[in-house]
């Protein structure tokens, strides 16, 4: 049998980068997915994917920035497949944001998507996983929140709380069986990150080779570096692994 047969899982951000990746793995070991994103197109092509590896999913279009968007993605999947036993959260903004330079308007963005949304998403998580008696819920970590790069105070500091958000998850509903670990991404060449450094005038192999020469394992990780991790915390296998830091990195612990 597949390793997530027949669960459900809720993806925020699932219609890019490592996402999206885990949205049809997780719908080829089985599961039925739930994609929350703004891209629809994307979203749909994703779900094309996952009905031909002969399992099922929605989108369900949101922002959210909107924090009723929250509720809205969750009900959703809910009323959709009658339970929900995994949530991923992936939706993350990463821009540049020095200490010295960093604006209220760029500060604030990056708490409300990273952090705020976050938390938001996991309080309907939980409240849907009490119905089905457990569930697992895995928040998207970087090696920043341990400090950061100079240009990524805010970022470093949003992926710090989420730390505290999954330890405090972790501790406080162990006992209804709802699980919550921390997965740190390495340095990945997403969409994001791409554009990000094109616009910085870097390409993005000089981008990869340049990460080549820094990350200790010598390349960037890619997504499919992130699947059987994810795979492993949403699947039963990992039934007594909580407030877990899960590390892959290619060896980067800034």
């Amino acid at each position: 049998m597949s390793r997530l047969q027949d669960k459900v899982i809720v993806i925020s951000g699932g219609t890019k980068g490592v996402g999206r990746a885990f949205a049809e793995v997780a719908g080829s070991e089985g599961a039925k997915i739930v994609i929350g994103g703004r891209d629809e197109k994307a979203g749909k092509e994703a779900l094309r994917n996952i009905r031909t590896a002969g399992s099922t999913g929605i989108f369900v279009p949101c922002d959210l920035l909107e924090i009723e968007n929250c509720r809205k993605l969750f009900e959703t999947a809910y009323s959709t497949f009658g339970k929900i036993d995994g949530f991923f959260s992936y939706a993350g903004v990463t821009p540049v944001s020095p200490l010295d330079s960093c604006n209220e308007e760029i500060f604030d963005l990056i708490m409300d998507v990273n952090f705020k949304a976050a938390f938001f998403c996991c309080q309907q998580a939980v409240k849907y996983m009490r119905l089905n008696k457990g569930g697992s819920i895995v928040l998207t970590g970087s090696a920043h929140a341990w400090g950061g790069q100079k240009d990524r105070a805010a970022y470093a500091c949003s992926k710090g709380v989420l730390r505290v958000l999954c330890e405090h998850i972790a501790h406080q509903y162990a006992n209804e069986l709802i699980r919550c670990n921390y997965l740190t991404l390495g340095w990945t060449p997403t969409e994001g990150e791409v554009a990000l450094r094109r616009s910085q005038g870097e390409s993005e192999s000089e981008l990869r080779r340049r990460a080549a020469g820094i990350l200790p394992m010598g390349r960037m990780c890619e997504r499919s570096d992130y699947m059987e991790g994810l795979v492993y915390l949403m699947s039963d296998a990992s039934a007594m692994m909580t407030g877990s830091t899960f590390r892959l990195t290619a060896g980067e612990y800034i």
